[in-house]
Formats: C-alpha cells, sequence, structure tokens
C-alpha cells in the first residue's frame, strides 16, 4: 500500500510527513520525533475519534493525502530527560521485611486474633492512625522494672516477646507493639501489650462462661482504659501555655492536649418550688474524652444523639427543699481538641437475659463534622469566621477546578476538530469578529473612523488566562485572610481545632446483638504518601484501609456509609474525628 502524503502542525509550524498505512501509530511518532525532536512518549497526536496511541493501525484513521494533523508536545528539557540514578536502586524482592513495609503503597500489618480479642485489635489499630501518637510513643521511656521481676520465659525478642512478663507499662508496651507492626506487612500477635492490659485491668483477663480461653470484651471500654494510662503516662511539651521555649516548656499530658476537651456546665432544679426559695443554678466546667451519642427512638443522625447527651437527668439533695430532687445538667462545649472521640451508646445491660444488648437503630454520620453548633457562646464567637472563610476558600476553589476542566474539554474538542477538518461554524463567526475588531482600531485617527463618525470604545474583554490569575489571587488573598481571623488565644493552643470542622479518620465496628459476643473490626483513613525529604504527605486518595484482626484489605470511602446501623452488621461504636487542616498561603495545609 502506497504511503500518503500528510501535514503536521506543530508549534506554528508545518511539516510534510509520509504516512505508511501499513505501520503502527509508534512508527509515525519516530518520524515526527526525527522532525520535531519531541519525543514519542511526550507526543499528543489528535486524529479523527481522539488521540493517536502507539498500537493504533494507521490504515484505520482514514488519513487522505494533504489531510492536516494537529501534535501537541514540548521536547524534554535536560531536568526531564531520562538519566542514569545517582543512587543505587533496592528492588522490592531484594528489601528486608522493615524495609518493605516502610514503601509507599505498602499494606500496614495487621494484628492477630489472640482468642477474643478483637475488641482490642480494632482499637489499636485505630489509636495507631494519630500520627503524633506516634511520635510521642517513640521519645517515651519507661520507669526502670524492678528487681526481682524479670521474666523466667526465656529469651524471645526474635518473636516480639523478649518482655513477656518483665514490664507492665502499658505505655512502653504500646510504644513497642507499634514500633514492631511497622516493620512488618504480616499479622502480628500483640501479646505483650495483652498481657500488660490484663495486668493493668483484670478484667481482660475474664474466662469465658464456656471455660474455654478469655471472654469477648467490649471495644469501648479498652479504648477508655487505654487513653486513661495514657494520659496518666505520656506527657509532652506546653510551650503554648508556659511561654516558654520547647527546651523549657511545661509538660502537660498528651492526651490533655489532643484528645481532651473541655465542657461548660449548667446544673439546676428542675422544681419551680427550688427555684422560688432562691436556689441558683451551678455552673462547672468538666473536662471530657469523648462525646457520647444517646440512641433512642427518634434518633436518626450522630447529631441528635449528641444534641441528647449534652443534656443530663440526675437525682441528688436539694440543699433548699432538704430532700432528693430531679435536676438536669445542660453542658456546652468549651475546648474542642485537635482529635474527637464520639461514642455511639449501644450497648445497655439487659436484665432479664443479664447481658449487654445491643441497640440495632440505623444512626447515619458524616465524614465532615460541623460541631460549631455544640459550642459555647464565646468559644462559637471565634469558630465560626475561620469555618465561613474555609467554606468560602473551598467554593472558590471548586469553581476555579470546573472552569478548568471545562476549558480543557473545548480547548482539545477545537484541537481535535481542527484535526479532522471540522469548521465550528460559532468559533469561525467568533474569528471574524475579532478581524473586524482589530481592523477597526486600526482605522481609528483621533477617535474617528474612516467615515467622519465618532467610534464608541470597544468593551476590553479578559482572556482565560487574566480571569484564571485573578481567582487565583483572590483565593490567595483569602487565606491570608483566614489565618489573621483566628483568635490568639486560640491559635496558641496547638491541640485545639480552631474552625469547628472535623474530618473522620477511624471508625471501629461491632458485628453481633451484645458487646460480649459478636465481632469488632475498624476502619482507618488511607494517608498520603510520605515524601522523604519534605516529610510532607500528598494528597490523599480517599481510600481506606479496613483491619479485621490480621487480614487487612483497601475499601472505597462509599463502604464508611453502611455502618450506620440497623441491624446485627457491622455499625459504627467509635468514630475517631480529627480537626480538618486548614489551607495555607502557599497552597498546603496546617497541621
Amino acid at each position: 500500500m502506497a504511503s500518503i502524503p500528510v501535514i503536521v502542525k506543530h508549534q506554528g509550524k508545518k511539516y510534510e510527513v509520509d504516512l505508511d498505512p501499513t505501520s503502527l501509530g509508534e512508527v509515525f511518532k519516530f518520524q515526527l520525533y526525527s522532525l520535531t525532536g519531541v519525543e514519542p512518549g511526550r507526543q499528543k497526536i489528535l486524529v479523527k475519534g481522539g488521540q493517536l496511541k502507539d498500537d493504533t493501525d494507521l490504515s484505520k484513521i482514514g488519513a487522505k493525502p494533504g489531510q492536516t494533523f494537529m501534535m501537541m508536545g514540548t521536547p524534554a528539557t535536560e531536568g526531564d530527560a531520562v538519566v542514569r540514578p545517582n543512587y543505587v536502586i533496592n528492588f522490592l524482592e531484594d528489601m528486608t521485611e522493615a524495609e518493605a513495609a516502610k514503601q509507599i503503597g505498602a499494606t500496614p500489618s495487621g494484628l492477630q486474633n489472640l482468642g477474643n480479642t478483637c475488641y482490642l485489635n480494632s482499637t489499636l489499630q485505630t489509636l495507631r492512625s494519630v500520627p503524633e501518637l506516634q511520635d510521642e510513643l517513640s521519645k517515651y521511656t519507661a520507669a526502670p522494672v524492678a528487681s526481682g521481676s524479670e521474666s523466667s520465659v526465656g529469651d524471645l525478642s526474635s518473636f516480639g516477646l523478649g518482655r513477656l512478663g518483665a514490664s507492665m507499662d502499658l505505655t512502653a508496651s504500646l510504644r513497642d507493639l507499634y514500633k514492631q507492626m511497622s516493620q512488618t506487612q504480616e499479622g502480628f500477635p500483640p501479646l505483650v501489650f495483652l498481657n500488660a492490659l490484663r495486668t493493668a485491668f483484670p478484667q481482660f483477663a475474664e474466662k469465658a462462661k464456656s471455660g474455654r480461653g478469655y471472654a469477648q470484651q467490649d471495644a469501648e471500654e479498652a479504648w477508655s482504659q487505654i487513653i486513661q494510662q495514657l494520659r496518666q503516662k505520656l506527657k509532652v511539651s506546653d510551650s503554648a501555655s508556659s511561654g516558654e521555649s520547647s527546651s523549657q516548656s511545661a509538660q502537660i499530658s498528651f492526651v490533655d492536649k489532643y484528645f481532651a476537651g473541655g465542657f461548660h456546665s449548667v446544673t439546676e432544679c428542675d422544681e419551680q418550688a427550688a427555684k422560688d426559695a432562691g436556689e441558683e443554678p451551678v455552673t462547672s466546667e468538666d473536662v471530657f474524652l469523648k462525646l457520647d451519642c444517646h440512641i433512642s427512638g427518634t434518633t436518626n443522625h450522630l447529631r441528635d444523639g449528641i444534641l441528647a447527651g449534652l443534656e443530663e437527668k440526675l437525682e441528688k439533695k436539694s440543699l433548699v427543699l432538704d430532700r432528693d430532687a430531679i435536676y438536669t445538667k445542660r453542658s456546652k462545649v468549651s475546648r474542642l481538641p485537635k482529635y474527637l472521640t464520639v461514642h455511639f451508646v449501644r450497648f445497655f445491660w439487659k436484665r432479664e437475659v443479664q447481658k449487654k444488648a445491643k441497640i440495632m437503630r440505623k444512626v447515619t454520620f458524616p465524614q465532615e463534622l460541623d460541631v460549631v453548633e455544640f459550642c459555647t457562646d464565646e468559644l462559637r464567637k471565634m469558630l465560626v469566621p475561620v469555618r465561613d472563610k474555609v467554606r468560602e476558600i473551598r467554593k472558590e476553589e471548586e469553581d476555579v477546578e470546573r472552569a478548568k476542566k471545562r476549558q480543557k474539554r473545548i480547548h482539545d474538542k477545537e484541537a481535535s476538530d481542527e484535526a479532522a477538518g471540522i469548521v465550528d461554524s460559532v468559533s469561525e463567526s467568533s474569528k471574524k469578529t475579532d478581524k473586524k475588531k482589530d481592523e477597526k482600531k486600526d482605522e481609528k485617527k483621533d477617535g474617528k473612523s474612516t467615515s467622519g463618525d465618532v467610534e464608541m470604545e470597544d468593551v476590553i474583554y479578559k482572556t482565560d488566562a487574566e480571569i484564571d490569575a485573578e481567582k487565583a489571587a483572590a483565593i490567595l488573598e483569602a487565606k491570608k485572610e483566614l489565618h489573621a481571623l483566628i483568635d490568639p488565644e486560640l491559635a496558641k493552643d496547638e491541640g485545639a481545632n480552631k474552625s469547628g470542622l472535623y474530618e473522620l479518620r477511624g471508625v471501629v465496628t461491632h458485628q453481633g446483638a451484645s458487646a460480649d459476643s459478636g465481632h469488632y473490626t475498624s476502619y482507618v483513613k488511607k494517608q498520603g504518601p510520605l515524601d522523604p525529604k519534605t516529610g510532607k504527605r500528598g494528597e490523599e486518595d480517599g481510600k481506606w484501609w479496613w483491619f479485621n484482626d490480621d487480614k487487612v484489605s483497601e475499601v472505597d470511602s462509599e463502604k464508611i456509609d453502611t455502618l450506620s446501623g440497623g441491624g446485627e452488621s457491622h455499625s459504627a461504636l467509635i468514630l475517631l474525628y480529627r480537626a480538618i487542616q486548614l489551607p495555607t498561603a502557599d497552597g498546603l495545609s496546617t497541621k
């Protein structure tokens, strides 16, 4: 078959090329490479029906003699050119287990079920998703082990059991466990930590009623006990509160800094007689480590349950009435921690069956939570301006992104139509109009046309590039305004939420009809890839890790929306939210 002479337009130049219809697209690209210097991998050639691919049969693109094709692409610069790396490439099969576990995209380690320990595994995996906890644990030094308490189990360090029985420090055991998990992708046995937990809290050493093995436990109880231990043991610097340098800063609890919120509460007697007798409401400031979502027959959403949990009925003696009376305690949040734990109160003691029964009702929850309405008026005044500015910036960025995609579609269509010889009447008319405007500008002299009439000034339209630049400048300015809106006192509190908005990072789920049976798993949102040079994380892909004991798999974000309950299937029991990252002026986000 004879070759077909065609024309290829590239960067304002035209190249005459003989197209061989018996060959593939890759051959044609190499022909153009010799003419333009643009590598085949960087070429984008538009033909009828789309883009020319390497394996495209050139006989099927309908090329005709003299037909014009449009090519886009630029030659690789010296920095983009393929060069020999200046470091030794380490292939995956040559890596150690620890090195492979640290690679981008590596599946994290699961935890082996040591006999009804899924409640603990799900709790540990969710807490492990907190990077600040990992950092502070790595610095933690346990108190010296008392003499005579050395383990008699021998040297089992190769199995991660070298200190079994030697140290009952739960925080040190957690530090060691997370370190060992970071060095493998296999299911790891948390024996040392489990032993320390059962020693510190004997309730978790309860035997099963059948007499075989240990009983199933409540994941929320394990979560609370571990958090309480960390609160006592793990201390971090708090330079903001002391006003000193980091080396001389005061020491506070890690949990108080990042996990503890504050309540401003008012307790008032319900009986009018007490009020008439002059009994005043009592105010108090309390610390909370989690928000409870109470579930009733009318609870449909997380918001409903949290609001119900902020109002509590108490029975106590009234000094004015000199008898017991019912009081109502109403609480508002006065401090929002960076990490907010929400507990679905799904279990209650059922006297007839003598066990914790489960409330099956479906209660939906958002992947982004706005808690401003639960806050005190004072805190709300600090949060609302920042929250509203964040939403404004997001909307502007989404508008810019949509405009870019729309412009790209139009540009690709115009280039494809031009390559295929298709003339768009609207585009052609627009070009003619622009040409006439240019001619009129040339005719203008001293404000008059050749006909002697006074010409009106033409309207000057901005280009897409100018519009994009203005929008980018507006977004940059909005980001600067955002950080200026943060209250100075709130800005000093490194472990606090500054916008009132949270994003969901972890979920502990329960499957079954009671707390003492069934199965626990957890879901943790994947983090973006870590750049080893800058230490910053890249963009997240929106997917989640599902930890089912030693089985770890990747799931889509839509799976999280199915964990609202409504039956014995997996339903959310604990939610771990993190304060959203505030956009910064350089386009990155603050921690």
